[in-house]
């Protein structure tokens, strides 16, 4: 269903991610909302680190409440506030994706909608209808 384009024609990936991924006809498509660095009670933790863990384990919850799973993700947008957490999303990213491999796009911004976030991510997965 998945096809990972691949070309010297254009820069290698910076880390563990997809130049393009193509999506085949007949695959249901689901667009995800910013998920942030917040736990299931509202709270905003303090801790770079936890919200990262917290925005991405809270994409996966709702892939897993659509019957998808971290290989269905096709294109991910991240939007972190602190530019030398750049090593902290990768790591978090590759290991809770454990080896999927999305086309990412990365994107160091000056705030988000509540001051104390420091990550958001978007995603699109896909899977067979």
């Amino acid at each position: 269903m998945f096809r990972y384009i691949e070309t010297n024609e254009a820069p290698r990936p910076f880390s563990n991610y997809s130049q393009a991924v193509e999506i085949k006809g007949g695959a249901r498509l689901l667009h995800v909302s910013g998920q942030v660095g917040v736990d299931l009670d509202g709270n905003i933790p303090a801790d770079e680190r936890l919200q990262h863990e917290l925005a991405w384990r809270n994409v996966l919850a709702i892939l897993k409440s659509a019957g998808m799973s971290a290989r269905n993700l096709v294109d991910c947008h991240v939007f972190i506030t602190n530019p030398q957490s750049v090593g902290l999303f990768r790591e978090i990213r590759d290991r809770l994706l454990e080896g999927a491999r999305p086309a990412s796009t990365l994107i160091i911004v000056a705030g988000l909608a509540d001051p104390r976030l420091k990550i958001e991510v978007t995603a699109v997965a896909a899977a067979p209808s």
